[in-house]
Formats: C-alpha cells, structure tokens, sequence
C-alpha cells in the first residue's frame, strides 16, 4: 500500500500529539487543508455507547449558524397553503403525483425532506425507498412539522443542519464546514453540533461518554480535540 504524499506528510508534522483547544484545533484544520479545492471539515466523536442498545442510540439535527458549505435540496409532501408556503421559501421540489412516482422508481436527487403530518399516511409506500437512504421525514429530526411551520422548516434545511447520528461502531461524524469558511464561523458551527451532541446524550450511558473528539479536513490529518474545553465551548453557544 503506498504511504501518504509529501503534502499529507508536511501537514501531520505540524499537528501535535497533545490535544488542542477548540479554537486552536479550527486554526490548525484550515492550515492542514492543502487541496486545491474546498475541503469539507469535519468532527469526529468516539464514544462509549453500544448502538445494539436502544437506550444507547442517538439522531439529532443541529442547526448550523453558518451552513454546511453546500448546496441543500429540499423535497417537501404537503398540500394546499403549506405547499405554497415551502415553493415560496425555496424548496426545490414540492411533492406531485409524477415526482412520486421517480421516487418509487429510484431517483432520489435531494438531500432532505420534508413533510406536514398529514402527508406521514400516503408516505408509507415510500418508505422503502426513502427509509434506506436516510431521506425519511422523522418528527425527531425536525422534518415532520405543522403547516405553520413549513416556512422556517425549509429555510432553515436551506441554511444548513447537520445530521448528529451514531454510526454502528459507536462513532460520530459530522459535516461543520469547509475550510473556506472563517475560524470564528468554523468554531460557531462546531459549538453548536457539540452543544447538540450533549443535550442528545443517550439516557442508558453510564460513566464516560465521549472517548476522543478529533477535527480534521477531507484530505489532512487528525487533530485531537481537548475534550473538556470542547464542553465549554458548547455550554458558551
């Protein structure tokens, strides 16, 4: 297998073994960040759960101060006022007999959705394809929301959430930016994914629950996160 590139190599010699405030962790992540194109920056959490537990599982959605760094399609089922009220918030697709139907036959060209609850009961057939791609309206991932709500429902999966969900090995990965991004916005959205991520702690974890935090871009090293004053900053945010 070959080794990392002169690049990679440059960057990890600049990471410390010790672990890094936040802010200084976001610093060093921008400055490891050596493609030629906008590298995506991302928080990854090791923890002490067992996701075979249901007690033990976690989905949550933060809100992103300062988006994902990406373009978001919005899919929203709803009708009448509420449907609208999404095309006039800028939704991308409002559900139609057709579009239902390029769902059931695969396409899936959006990256959430979003529905009133009385769109949930003709959803159902829909389920098999949305379900095993993540693109499920879920009431705990906020995409089920009332008429009233569809509004800021949209605008805001328009500005950017990030999905706060444990993987089968215990691990967090989390999408907070690109290394475009300023250090202040980067450790904005950092605080809020991390502040997300506590108020969602599983209630069957007992003792320790976050074994290693660590930032780092799509093509740079790891760098350690300091987790007690990651919990700072979250508490501040």
């Amino acid at each position: 297998m070959p080794g990392h590139g002169k690049k990679y190599r440059n960057a990890r010699a600049m990471v410390p073994a010790t672990p890094l405030p936040p802010r200084e962790a976001v610093a060093l992540a921008k400055k490891t960040a050596y493609a030629n194109f906008a590298e995506a920056v991302e928080l990854h959490l090791a923890t002490s759960a067992d996701p075979r537990q249901a007690d033990q599982q976690m989905r949550e959605v933060a809100n992103l101060p300062h988006g994902t760094g990406k373009a978001v399609r919005v899919f929203v089922f709803a009708e009448g006022e509420a449907a609208r009220a999404a095309q006039e918030a800028g939704a991308d697709y409002v559900a139609s007999e057709d579009l239902i139907k390029k769902i059931e036959g695969g396409w899936s060209e959006f990256d959430i959705s979003i529905a009133t609850p009385d769109q949930m009961g003709k959803l159902g057939k829909l389920g098999r394809f949305l379900g095993r791609k993540g693109l499920m309206p879920n009431p705990r991932t906020g995409t089920v929301v009332q008429p009233a709500e569809i509004r800021k429902a949209v605008e805001g999966a328009k500005k950017g959430r990030a999905e706060v969900r444990m993987d089968k090995t215990a691990n967090v990965h989390v999408r907070i930016g690109t290394a475009k991004f300023t250090e202040e916005q980067l450790t904005e959205n950092l605080a809020s994914v991390y502040a997300t991520f506590s108020r969602a702690r599983p209630d069957g974890i007992k003792g320790q629950f976050v074994k290693s935090a660590t930032l780092a871009t799509t093509m740079g090293p790891g760098i350690k996160l300091d987790i007690p004053a990651l919990e700072e900053l979250a508490k501040q945010s």
